[in-house]
Order: C-alpha cells, then sequence, then structure tokens
C-alpha cells in the first residue's frame, strides 16, 4: 500500500536529485478547465476523444475547430492555480534548493491548455529573473492549444495565436458546445486561415495517432530521474503512462498527486489522494 505520510515524502524529496513531475488534466481542473475524458462527454452524439484525430479533422474540420474553438476559450477565461504555482517554485532553483537541495526538477505535461507556461512567467517575473538549468523546466508534450498550424504542407507556418475569438465564423459558437446542442454547419471559408499563405489552419496541440514532442529529451530526463511525481493524471495514455513505471523500475520513487484513488496510486510509493491544489503545495512544503 502506498504511503501518505507527508514527513517521509519529504525526506525523500529532501535526498532526490534528478526530479521529474508528470501533470495530466487534474492539475488544471481548479481552474475550471474541463477533464480531456470528461469536456462533454458524447458532445454533438460524437465521442469527445474521437475528435482529436488526424481523420476526424479532415472529415469534418468546422467541427473539429468548434470544439477546439470551446476548449481555447475556456482556457483563456481561467487562471492558474496553486497547484501550477507550487510547480513553478519547484522550478525555481533558490526555492528548489531549499527542499531539494542540489537537484534538476522538469515538469512534463500533457496539458495544452497554457496554464503552466503562465505561471511560470508570473512566478519568475515576481522573482525578476528566470531560471537557467541544465536541462528545460517544462516540457509540453502534447503541444500547444494557441499554436495554429497550416494545413499546407509547403507552408507549413506555426504561430502563437490567443485571439478571442480566433476568426469571427467561430464567435459564439462555444455557447451551443457547452448547452451539447447542434448549431450550422460551418463553411471551410469561415474557418481559421493562415497568415501567410491563406490555408485553412488547424489546432496546433498532438492528435491521436501522432507523435507526442520531445520524446527524445524526455526519455533522457525519465532515465535519470530518481523521483516522479504523477500529478492529476489517470496514467492510461502512452507514453506519458509509462514515465512513472520507467521510474520506479529503475529504483526512483514515484509520489501521485490525484483526485481520485486509481491504479496508478496503488502501484506507487506514496499516493496523496484530495485536490492538487491543496495538496501539492502543503505536501511539497513550498
Amino acid at each position: 500500500m502506498p504511503s501518505a505520510d507527508i514527513e517521509a515524502f519529504r525526506k525523500v524529496l529532501a535526498s532526490s536529485k534528478h526530479i521529474i513531475a508528470v501533470a495530466g488534466a487534474g492539475l488544471s481542473a481548479a481552474s475550471g478547465i474541463p477533464t480531456f475524458r470528461g469536456a462533454g462527454g458524447m458532445w454533438r452524439k460524437y465521442d469527445a476523444m474521437s475528435l482529436a484525430t488526424p481523420s476526424a479533422f479532415k472529415k469534418n474540420p468546422s467541427l473539429v475547430w468548434q470544439f477546439y474553438h470551446y476548449r481555447r476559450e475556456a482556457a483563456l477565461k481561467a487562471e492558474p492555480n496553486a497547484a501550477h504555482y507550487a510547480l513553478s517554485r519547484l522550478s525555481f532553483p533558490p526555492i528548489r534548493q531549499q527542499v531539494a537541495p542540489d537537484s534538476t526538477f522538469t515538469l512534463i505535461t500533457q496539458n495544452v491548455d497554457n496554464l503552466s507556461p503562465r505561471a511560470n512567467e508570473s512566478f519568475f517575473a515576481e522573482c525578476g529573473e528566470v531560471p537557467s538549468t541544465d536541462q528545460p523546466h517544462l516540457l509540453e508534450m502534447h503541444g500547444r492549444l494557441f499554436d495554429v498550424k497550416c494545413t499546407d504542407k509547403a507552408c507549413g507556418h506555426t504561430e502563437f495565436n490567443t485571439d478571442s475569438p480566433i476568426c469571427e465564423g467561430l464567435r459564439g459558437t462555444e455557447q451551443f458546445v457547452q448547452r451539447q446542442h447542434l448549431d450550422p454547419e460551418l463553411p471551410a471559408d469561415n474557418l481559421p486561415k493562415c497568415s501567410q499563405c491563406g490555408a485553412l489552419t488547424r489546432p496546433g496541440v498532438v492528435w491521436f495517432g501522432e507523435m507526442p514532442h520531445h520524446l527524445d529529451l524526455i526519455s533522457e530526463i525519465v532515465d535519470k530521474a530518481d523521483l516522479c511525481l504523477v500529478v492529476g493524471t489517470s496514467s492510461t495514455v502512452y507514453p506519458a503512462a509509462n514515465y512513472a513505471y520507467a521510474v520506479g523500475m529503475s529504483g526512483g520513487t514515484v509520489a501521485v498527486f490525484n483526485f481520485e484513488d486509481n491504479e496508478s496510486a496503488q502501484d506507487a510509493d506514496f499516493a496523496f489522494i484530495g485536490p492538487c491544489e491543496d495538496l501539492l503545495p502543503q505536501v511539497l512544503g513550498i
């Protein structure tokens, strides 16, 4: 059985040298971001997960863009919560030195909502400096919701875009999505276009069937890790679901922070069950 002993965990944290956190949708739940599997359920008679595929976009870009416009608008209204900021503090060497001397830290997030980068930007600005480390403090392995990618391979332009709405043709459609009502099909001319060539764009997230970002670098970091914090994820989507297992198999410690007790928590060395925004700052002690 995993332990919920905070003092015992802090002793492990203090002796750890290479710390990683693997975060999922539960990290952002307190910010009002719907969890991916709960975002609408069977929305418009479609399984929400089936919208996150290249084939779904090819078949009906209007439907997919309306879903992602809804997610963009929700993320734009959200603010980072206490769990995001706890991980930002752990990213900052002078603070991390207090709880885990001479250690490294990387947050590997499956989230695409931009809340972890916003928390880091805000916290680092408050501190007056950006931490310089031998490895990145944040890796967004599933891409970014606000990246917009041109579908014309000859162009290939990608830009970061937080416009609300991203285009006039999508204005207000988030209300239909939220009520789970059908709304009129949008012609392709009304969907977001590339600012460079005018071709149809797509959301800059990693869809099912596509390769996550930074895999080689993540693999190197996971191989070195001696402590893995699993934060707000059901650990069912690979390859991220395998990272904690890999750390445990190499002799490292796994600590789960999750709202629900699941199989990944039962296999961990430590399990802290409850809201991440409450538990993470409390248990880390920062």
